[in-house]
């Protein structure tokens, strides 16, 4: 029997849990953290690697601890070389992780850890059973469901084309690519993913977008972080409004000013190639790309870097519990919970399910900071 129990180990997960424990009012041995990979930030640290990203976009004080100047503190500590980028000290990546991992440790995190996946979620009296595909079966006072949708989007004509590979891909070995290379998309995916194979394969590197670049220092305006927005937005009680002003709010498809300025750079040096269009026609068995200009690309590799599905994950599980339990969705099939982030009773949400009561933030690391600090204001913590 657990006092919490936590589905999801990214960073929204592992940010709640790590709270909960250093809280002193939750043992290790009441927490379980539910996640199918095999520790801590796992995808988080395989899709960054993946792109090569060498700075956050988020500041130095968006992290995973629970003090707010702890990862400033933690690279003096360690005597970090150039640790932050920029006006907004956005932090290395490398140091953003070493900080979470010794977090990790000290909060013993890895010991709260079950690797699985959830089968199946019920209400049990006044408890939460939970069946995992491991065919185990943990109990729980209080769950948070800490997950995003993690379906990866593709263009439309994606599937008639054979010789491509979406950029978060778990198959993809970026090792065995071979140019010339055409990615898809204007995201800062797609930019940092650009940057790297330039440096890698000078010349063979085209970026295509379908729209100019979106130019902004962070993926929703700071405001959203606090009363200036959000007070008005809090208000609202039409969830079709407050989708709406999360979709106008968030810079989607967006890069910071100096991913723009390094592209220039790039193609002034004659690394990189950038084009604004879209694919119209696709010959797989000839190896033809087809713009809708009529230009033609024969690539040898097509990375798509166009995200993720936006629509509520379709994990079985979770349509189910919220068939079973009733639970209410607005239009859009997110979540509509209290103020607490409660859905229900003693079930809590974070991350992308959150994003009607968090606003426009939520899925990022602050919006796993805001999640928590309300989930730990409940009034289930308390008791």
């Amino acid at each position: 029997m657990y006092e919490w129990i936590i589905i999801g180990g990214g960073i929204h997960g592992c940010t709640i849990a790590t709270s909960l424990l250093k809280s002193g009012e939750v043992k290790k041995e009441e927490i379980l953290i539910i996640d199918p990979h095999s520790g801590p930030l796992e995808r988080w640290k395989e899709r960054t690697e993946r792109i090569q990203m060498p700075f956050l976009r988020s500041p130095s004080v968006h992290h995973i601890d629970v003090v707010p100047f702890s990862l400033d503190k933690y690279a003096k500590k360690i005597n970090y070389e150039n640790p932050f980028y920029g006006y907004y000290d956005r932090p290395s990546l490398d140091l953003f992780n070493q900080h979470a991992a010794s977090v990790f440790e000290e909060a013993c995190v890895q010991d709260s850890w079950c690797q699985t996946k959830v089968k199946q979620m019920k209400k049990q009296g006044p408890f939460w059973e939970i069946e995992t595909e491991d065919h185990c079966i943990y109990y729980t006072r209080n769950s948070v469901i800490a997950i995003g949708n993690n379906e990866l989007h593709y263009p439309s004509w994606a599937t008639e084309w054979n010789n491509g590979y979406h950029i978060f891909d778990s198959e993809l070995n970026m090792d065995n690519i071979k140019p010339p290379f055409l990615i898809i998309g204007g995201g800062i995916t797609a930019v940092h993913t650009a940057i790297d194979l330039s440096h890698r394969f000078p010349g063979e590197v085209t970026l295509m977008s379908r729209h100019p670049f979106r130019v902004h220092n962070f993926d929703s305006d700071p405001g959203w972080l606090g009363p200036k927005y959000l007070d008005a937005y809090s208000q609202i009680k039409n969830y079709d409004i407050r989708r709406k002003m999360i979709h106008q709010a968030r810079h989607r498809g967006s890069i910071p000013s100096e991913l723009y300025s390094r592209l220039h750079h790039l193609i002034k040096q004659g690394k990189l190639s950038i084009v604004q269009s879209e694919i119209q026609t696709v010959s797989s068995e000839s190896n033809r790309l087809m713009t809708k200009e009529s230009i033609v690309y024969r690539p040898a590799t097509v990375l798509f870097a166009t995200g993720f599905e936006r629509a509520i994950t379709n994990q079985r599980w979770l349509l189910q519990l919220i068939a079973k339990e009733d639970l209410t969705c607005a239009n859009c099939g997110y979540p509509i919970v209290e103020e607490s982030l409660e859905w229900c009773p003693h079930l809590f949400v974070m991350g992308p399910l959150a994003e009607l009561e968090i606003g426009p933030a939520s899925r990022n690391i602050i919006g796993a900071r805001k999640a928590t600090e309300r989930i730990m204001k409940s009034s289930q913590f308390k008791s």
